[in-house]
C-alpha cells in the first residue's frame, strides 16, 4: 500500500491542485491532468488503471498518456511528493 506522506495537504478542485508540503515549507500546483494523477495515487490505483482512466476520460493519444504519466510520477519522487515505491 503507498501513503502519502502525512506532511503534504492537497486542496483538489475542478481545475487542479495545490499540494502544501508543511515541514519544508513548499507549495506545488498541478494543472487538471495531474490532479487527476494525484488522487488516483491517493486512491492506490496502479499506473496502468490511472493511464487507462485518463486515456478513456480525455481521448487523448495513449503513448502520449503514457509517457507524460511516467514522467510525471518521476517527478513527484523526484519532489519527494510521493513513495519511491509507485508501480
Amino acid at each position: 500500500m503507498m501513503a502519502v506522506s502525512s506532511n503534504l495537504r492537497a486542496i483538489v478542485d475542478h481545475d487542479g491542485a495545490v499540494i502544501l508540503d508543511i515541514c519544508n515549507d513548499r507549495f506545488f500546483s498541478l494543472n487538471l491532468i495531474g490532479s487527476m494523477i494525484w488522487s488516483r495515487l491517493n486512491r492506490n490505483e496502479s499506473l496502468e488503471e490511472i493511464k487507462a482512466a485518463i486515456v478513456n476520460e480525455t481521448g487523448m493519444d495513449p503513448s502520449v498518456v503514457f509517457t507524460d504519466v511516467e514522467a510525471f510520477v518521476e517527478e513527484l519522487k523526484h519532489k519527494k511528493l510521493f513513495p519511491l515505491s509507485v508501480k
